[in-house]
């Protein structure tokens, strides 16, 4: 069989291949999605252990180290954060889910009480925009050397 005929009786079927499989990297599969969890993963049993009297050194036995701590006059409060985050295989992530634990204390380092805060207790928070000009910032490099003299 010369090589003219085979080509054309088996091009159809690989430009059917070439389709399938580009048309496979193009779907929308959740495999092109990576679930993360950023921060600390608040298990629900430490959770639940965590009750009022006890001491800043037991919470931090319990659920370890805060990712941030806070001080109001003579009261403090331990955070612990927690991010679930949709990566796509293009590097652009999508916020899920944030959970924050807030354990509050006393003066006598005692717990007084705790809050969880999801994305629905959060306010946004409109970042400033405007920049203070600085002398020097809108002239030219060669504006500036002209003006020395």
């Amino acid at each position: 069989m010369p090589l003219s005929i085979a080509t054309r009786r088996f091009a159809p079927f690989a430009a059917a291949a070439m389709l399938a499989i580009v048309l496979a990297g193009c779907s929308s599969s959740t495999a092109l999605v990576t679930k993360r969890t950023q921060g600390y993963e608040i298990p629900a049993t430490a959770l639940q252990q965590i009750r009022p009297g006890q001491s800043q050194e037991l919470v931090k036995i319990v659920l370890g180290s805060p990712m941030t701590t806070n001080t109001f006059g003579d009261q403090s409060a331990f955070y612990y954060v927690e991010t679930k985050v949709n990566q796509t295989s293009f590097g652009a992530n999508m916020i899920e889910s944030r959970t924050v634990l807030a354990v509050y204390f006393d003066k006598n380092k005692k717990v007084v009480d705790k809050a969880v805060y999801t994305l629905k207790d959060g306010k946004a928070v409109a970042i400033e925009t405007r920049r203070t000009p600085s002398f020097g910032e809108d002239r030219t490099f060669i504006e500036q050397i002209l003006q020395s003299f």
